[in-house]
């Protein structure tokens, strides 16, 4: 992995850093990273997939067009599952 050098962080940029790592339960060098990761790459590691949300909406649209294509069944949950009309299966 990588490493980088930050020179002439100010310190109240620091302090910041700091107490904002501190709240967050990691070290300064773990909030740090955290921070960069969160800035260059927004959705976190690359992993080539469409954000869960797009790929979800998109499942849900072919969903909706099988469903239009099929003719509802006109039995009764209870016919479908094999009860009869005393509700024994």
């Amino acid at each position: 992995m990588a490493q980088v050098l930050v020179r002439n962080l100010p310190d109240e940029a620091h302090r910041a850093l700091r107490l904002r790592a501190a709240k967050n339960g990691r070290s300064t060098a773990a909030e740090l990273r955290h921070i960069v990761m969160e800035t260059v790459l927004p959705r976190g590691l690359d992993t080539g997939k469409a954000p869960l949300r797009e790929r979800l909406m998109a499942l849900a649209q072919q969903a909706d067009a099988i469903a239009a294509g099929v003719s509802a069944d006109p039995r009764s949950d209870d016919e479908i599952l094999g009860y009869n009309e005393h509700g024994v299966w």
